[in-house]
């Protein structure tokens, strides 16, 4: 506040409420917290949505919105832990590829179900899910 960052604020708050809400549906009692992986969870949603958004404002030609929106992307994603870059992910998806003997897209759904338990929260699932299909032919 005392910054004076209307953009900054807007997200802290925004958070504040999701976490409220998230705690709300949970069945949680006033005095009661999220754990951190709910949390996290909350904050991963709302970098999501904002991923999203950018996506229809730039289709709809409304470059005013996806400016805001990519402003209160960045201060969202201060709070996500880095994710993995794609030779990373890439890697993984090769090394769970040869430990489960996956060789065919026969096998695809088994492959994905052990590579989002192992990279949840540390890699893109669209990402994942992109180079497991690229490197099952």
């Amino acid at each position: 506040m005392m910054e004076k960052n209307a953009v900054k604020l807007g997200v802290v708050r925004g958070l504040l409420a999701a976490f409220t809400n998230e705690a709300v549906a949970k069945g949680k009692k006033p005095d009661e917290f999220l754990s951190d992986e709910e949390a996290m969870a909350v904050i991963q949603r709302s970098a999501k949505q904002r991923k999203d958004s950018i996506a229809q404002f730039k289709e709809a030609g409304r470059t005013d919105l996806v400016e805001v929106e990519e402003a209160e992307l960045k201060f969202v994603e201060v709070y996500l832990p880095t994710m993995m870059s794609e030779t990373e992910v890439e890697q993984a998806v090769k090394a769970k590829m040869a430990e489960l003997g996956v060789t065919s897209k026969a096998d695809g759904g088994k492959l994905m179900s052990a590579l989002m338990k192992d990279l949840k929260g540390k890699a893109d699932g669209v990402m994942v899910k992109s180079l497991a299909e690229k490197l099952l032919v």
